[in-house]
């Protein structure tokens, strides 16, 4: 019985902060008048008729003079329930509320109450413990077990209150399992700020300014009421305890919400419903958590998803994700994840977005050591296939598909926008560059069409990179080349042509049998050795090296073409002068830093770093607002690299070279157009695809045609575009 405390009952609502903790000339409500929004001549003392009718209604009061209220006030609305300490109601009108079909009067019916401020037109009804919260106008609170606020609540903040102990700060771990990653999560924590705080963990200076940073902004007094914002449902849940709720969000069925924000507005509203436990964490703007998913030590971002017994645990989720059914644990993931099946588990890994992982795959839970402090690290587009077993530690490129197997050895995959297949029968690696450009483009046009449509942010606090082809990819690409090269030399093989490269045409026959697809069985030369991408001796190969060669350079050139495109279309006047002025810089950026889903120099980083170590951005609005002027600098960064990598491929020292190059990333376009049809239309040409199908009509009717795909006309239609915006362009280029 040591756990209970005996009291006076005269205490019960009072003494909410310890008196040492309140500051002088204070009292305990200090904190709770901050948040009030309506100034305090706005509450006056009930009237004897109205405490008259309150008792009637079967209503205890312990203190009548500390039940304050707003007009107008219908005491009538108020029955059979129970007030503690200072209780502040607004406008109370007799009127019903509904959300969705959901009907419920205004008042407090059958409920017990502490210490809390009740907005305008409020409905309470069946909670029996409410303590210490400030309610919005227009809430609804139904059938609530417990809702309460301790002194020294934190809503998911990774603070300490005045006179506690360091040991009681909530750390989340990501990228590693050990804790040597560890970050302070906050309200207003984006992908951004978990990596700038997880990855340079040498820079000793940054990590001690971000965590005064984050204490000093978000933590310290004690004293703060929970909120239930305007126009918010609560309804049929169990316990709910330190949490911070936005406007108008919807939450039902809740087992247990505690230490928590969730940041909810009337554009962007939250919802969390069945069978959900989520314990420190917070909660972005337009996340809706469903059917049993459980949250321990997270920060969810903007517009994600959360649903089917999901598990998050010790990760940060960036935003626009959806995770269903399965087990995420210590993870920074940046936005646009996809993982929707139950059996697939991602644990101490980073994830740079636009990612996809599916049915059995285990990326990182099993280990080559015997310590847990292994990582797993992949760049934007990782999409590990069915059933794939990866080890700690292992790195992937960007846009790296990884075929259905168990990888024994950990992995060092360079090469961006290839296939990777453990092949068995040979005992070896096998690693195809440039595979999605040669053969699935598709999926790859695709997959940055599905990142930017699935962007239903508001408010974007943070712009994403979500093409495909980038600087961060292009340099990819280059030290993918630049390894090739060697390897090919090694090999006794000539670099191929690539002034007759033709290298998006090739081998696109619909499932021939060179098709990766189909087989791993190339002619021998078409395979190289490839050292340095697996942790073991056996061998690796390079499939296909020369075309792949080809295919990069050629991916190259319609990267910087259509970067260079871009920046025309933003100028008043196309001017090769002046574009000349802007694009030769001092020289080409080779690092650039995958930040959080932005892209940026990895030189702005470092100066970024040095601004936080001396103490000239002291707090994380002023670190975001850095982050918007790399988002400004963005065109001009990438635009000299563009230009850099097109000189580099092939000099332009002339605006008639610079029109003939217009008309060559249209050619381009046009191949890239033809092949997301092609990739498409093999599986409608595979006969195995129809054999369910009584006929080739029925197929149509339910399979579609590859004609008719919505993708496809898309991408068509983006064609046309493209041709027009080039054509016009070189001919108003002067």
């Amino acid at each position: 019985m040591k756990d209970i405390t005996i009291l006076p009952s005269s205490s019960y609502g009072y003494g909410f902060i310890p008196p040492k903790h309140i500051p002088p000339g204070e009292d305990e409500y200090w904190q709770r008048n901050k948040q009030a929004d309506r100034p305090a001549d706005s509450w006056r003392k009930l009237m004897s008729q109205e405490i008259e009718t309150l008792v009637k209604n079967d209503n205890f009061c312990s203190n009548w003079d500390h039940f304050l209220v707003s007009d107008p006030f219908d005491p009538s609305l108020i029955r059979n329930s129970n007030f503690y300490g200072l209780i502040r109601i607004g406008e109370l009108r007799d009127v019903l509320l509904q959300h969705h079909d959901f009907r419920i009067p205004t008042g407090i019916r059958n409920s017990t109450v502490i210490s809390c401020d009740i907005g305008n037109d409020a409905a309470i009804q069946d909670c029996s413990y409410i303590s210490h919260y400030i309610i919005g106008d227009r809430a609804i609170l139904s059938r609530i077990d417990e809702l309460q606020t301790t002194n020294h609540a934190k809503f998911g903040n990774g603070v300490i209150s005045d006179g506690e102990e360091e040991e009681v700060r909530i750390w989340i771990d990501v990228m590693n399992e050990a804790g040597g990653r560890s970050i302070l999560p906050f309200r207003d924590m984006i992908p951004a700020d978990a990596y700038l705080w997880a990855a340079y963990r040498d820079d000793a200076g940054l990590l001690k300014r971000l965590k005064e940073i984050t204490q000093d902004e978000y933590g310290g007094d004690r004293g703060a009421y929970g909120v239930i914002g305007a126009g918010s449902v609560i309804k049929s849940c169990k316990i709910i305890k330190d949490i911070a709720v936005g406007r108008a969000a919807y939450i039902k069925g809740a087992n247990k919400l505690k230490n928590l924000s969730i940041l909810s507005s009337e554009d962007e509203p939250s919802q969390i419903g069945e069978g959900v436990e989520l314990v420190n964490g917070i909660v972005g703007y337009g996340c809706h958590i469903f059917y049993g998913a459980k949250g321990v030590r997270f920060v969810i971002g903007r517009n994600c998803n959360l649903k089917y017994g999901a598990r998050l645990i010790h990760s940060v989720l960036g935003d626009n994700s959806t995770i269903s059914c399965c087990e995420i644990l210590n993870n920074l993931i940046f936005p646009v994840h996809e993982q929707h099946h139950n059996n697939s588990f991602l644990i101490a890994a980073l994830i740079g977005g636009m990612s996809n992982m599916a049915a059995g795959a285990t990326i990182g839970s099993n280990h080559n050591s015997r310590a847990n402090d292994g990582e797993i690290r992949a760049g934007r587009g990782f999409w590990p296939g069915l059933s794939v077993t990866l080890k700690h530690s292992s790195r992937f490129a960007s846009f790296v598909l990884i075929a259905k197997g168990n990888y024994p050895y950990e992995l060092n995959i360079t090469l961006p926008f290839s296939l990777v297949n453990n092949n068995v029968k040979k005992d070896r690696l096998e690693v195809m560059p440039a595979y999605f450009w040669m053969y699935n483009l598709y999926a790859l046009e695709r997959n940055s069409w599905k990142a930017f449509n699935r962007d239903k942010r508001k408010v974007k606090v943070q712009r994403i990179t979500m093409d495909y082809l980038a600087p961060d990819t292009a340099e990819e690409i280059m030290s993918a080349l630049e390894q090739m090269e060697s390897w090919i030399r090694d090999a006794d093989l000539s670099l191929p042509d690539t002034k007759s490269a033709d290298s998006i045409s090739a081998d696109t026959n619909s499932a021939d049998e060179e098709d990766p697809e189909y087989a791993y069985t190339p002619k021998s030369d078409e395979e190289i050795k490839a050292p340095g991408l697996e942790r073991h001796n056996r061998g690796a190969v390079l499939l296909k090296p020369r075309k792949a060669y080809l295919a990069y350079r050629e991916m190259l050139c319609f990267y910087a073409m259509k970067t260079i495109i871009a920046w025309f279309e933003n100028q008043q006047k196309p001017v090769y002068r002046d574009f000349l002025t802007h694009a030769e810089g001092p020289g080409r950026v080779k690092e650039w830093v995958n930040l959080g889903g932005q892209i940026v120099p990895a030189f702005r980083i470092d100066a970024l770093r040095e601004e936080i170590r001396k103490g000239k951005l002291r707090d994380w609005k002023s670190i975001h607002r850095v982050y918007d002027e790399f988002a400004e600098n963005y065109p001009l960064d990438a635009v000299r690299h563009a230009w850099a990598i097109l000189n580099y491929l092939r000099p332009v020292s002339s605006i008639e070279i610079f029109r003939e190059e217009l008309g060559a990333v249209v050619e381009i376009q046009r191949k890239v157009t033809s092949h997301v049809y092609k990739s498409r239309a093999k599986d409608f040409h595979d006969p195995f695809r129809g054999i369910t199908y009584r006929n080739k009509e029925e197929m149509d009717g339910v399979a579609g045609t590859p004609e008719n795909n919505f993708f496809v006309k898309l991408t068509q239609e983006h064609l046309v575009n493209f041709e027009a915006a080039v054509h016009a362009l070189s001919a108003k280029l002067e």
